[in-house]
C-alpha cells in the first residue's frame, strides 16, 4: 500500500469523526470539494479534534496532555510540516505559513484555560466565557477562508451560540461535570438541582425554554455582526437557528433538540449553495 493512500486513510478517519458530529456538512462538501479545498476541510476536522479534547474527555488531566501534544504539533508545524495527518494538509498551504504561529497556538491555549471552569454565573458570563475558545476558533477560521483583513466578529458570535446549544442538547449527559449547560442564574431562578437536570419537569422545561429564548435573540443579533462566515459555519449556524426556534415552541424542549433538526433534500442542497456562493462572491469582491 502506497504511502500517499495511507495518507489519505489517516486524513479521511478525521473527517469522518467531524461528520459524525455534524453531518449537515456531507451537503457543503459538494461545493466546497475536498480535492480542490483540502485545507478548509483539514481546518474543520482539526476543529473538531481540539473541541473533542476540550469537552469530550471528562478527565482534565488526560485532556491537557492532549492538548499539550496539539501545542507542540502547532508550534513546529511551520518548519516541520507537522506529523499528524491533518497538520500535514493544512501546513502544505501557504496560508497556513502566512499567519503567525500565535493564531493556530490560541484554540489549544484557550482550550487549556477552559479545562476545570465551573458553572457560569448567567447567559452573558456564559457567553464570555465561551468565546475565548470559539473566537479564537473562529478567528483562525476566517483569515483561513477570507484573509487576515475579514472580521471575525460575526464567526466568533455564532460558533460561541452554536457550542451552547450544543452543550444545551447534552443537559442529562452532563449533569454531573463542573460545568453546567444551564447557568446558576437560570438554575436558581427555577429551583432546580443537578438530579433536576437528569429528569424532566415543568421547572426544566422553564429553564430549558428561558435559555432557548436567550439563545434565540442573541442569534438574531448576530445576523447585524461584522463579518463573513465559512461556508461550513453558516450551515452549523443555520441549523442551530432553526432547531433554537422549533425547540422553543415545544412541550418537552429537550426532547426535540435531542432529535435535532436534520437537513436533508432540496433545502439542504439550496442552503449548501446559498452558502457557497456567499462565500465565493465574498471572495470575488
Amino acid at each position: 500500500m502506497s504511502h500517499d493512500v495511507v495518507q489519505h486513510g489517516a486524513l479521511q478517519s478525521y473527517v469522518d469523526k467531524w461528520l459524525a458530529v455534524q453531518p449537515q456538512q456531507r451537503m457543503a462538501l459538494v461545493f466546497v470539494e475536498p480535492d480542490k479545498y483540502p485545507g478548509h476541510v483539514a481546518l474543520a476536522a482539526l476543529e473538531q479534534e481540539l473541541l473533542s479534547a476540550a469537552y469530550g474527555i471528562r478527565e482534565p488531566q488526560v485532556a491537557a496532555t492532549k492538548l499539550n501534544w496539539w501545542a507542540e504539533e502547532l508550534s513546529g508545524a511551520a518548519s516541520s510540516g507537522g506529523r499528524h495527518p491533518l497538520t500535514r494538509v493544512l501546513f502544505d498551504d501557504e496560508r497556513a505559513h502566512a499567519m503567525p504561529q500565535e493564531r493556530w497556538l490560541a484554540p489549544v491555549l484557550a482550550a487549556m484555560a477552559q479545562l476545570e471552569e465551573g458553572t457560569a454565573v448567567d447567559f452573558p458570563a456564559q457567553l464570555t466565557a465561551a468565546s475565548a475558545l470559539h473566537g479564537a476558533l473562529a478567528t483562525l477560521e476566517t483569515a483561513w477562508w477570507y484573509g487576515e483583513a475579514a472580521s471575525p466578529v460575526r464567526a466568533t458570535r455564532v460558533a460561541t451560540l452554536s457550542h451552547l446549544l450544543y452543550a444545551l442538547r447534552r443537559l442529562q449527559d452532563d449533569a454531573e461535570r463542573d460545568r453546567l449547560p444551564l447557568p446558576m442564574a437560570r438554575l436558581a431562578r427555577f429551583s432546580l438541582s443537578r438530579t433536576g437536570l437528569r429528569e424532566r419537569s415543568e421547572a426544566r422545561d422553564q429553564a430549558i425554554k428561558a435559555q432557548l429564548d436567550d439563545l434565540q435573540s442573541t442569534w438574531r443579533d448576530a445576523a447585524d455582526l461584522p463579518g463573513p462566515l465559512s461556508v461550513f459555519r453558516a450551515l452549523e449556524a443555520g441549523q442551530g437557528e432553526r432547531l433554537v426556534r422549533k425547540a422553543a415552541r415545544a412541550g418537552e424542549p429537550l426532547v426535540v433538540l435531542q432529535q435535532g433538526a436534520p437537513d436533508v433534500g432540496f433545502w439542504a442542497t439550496f442552503r449548501a449553495w446559498q452558502a457557497a456562493r456567499h462565500w465565493r462572491k465574498h471572495l470575488d469582491s
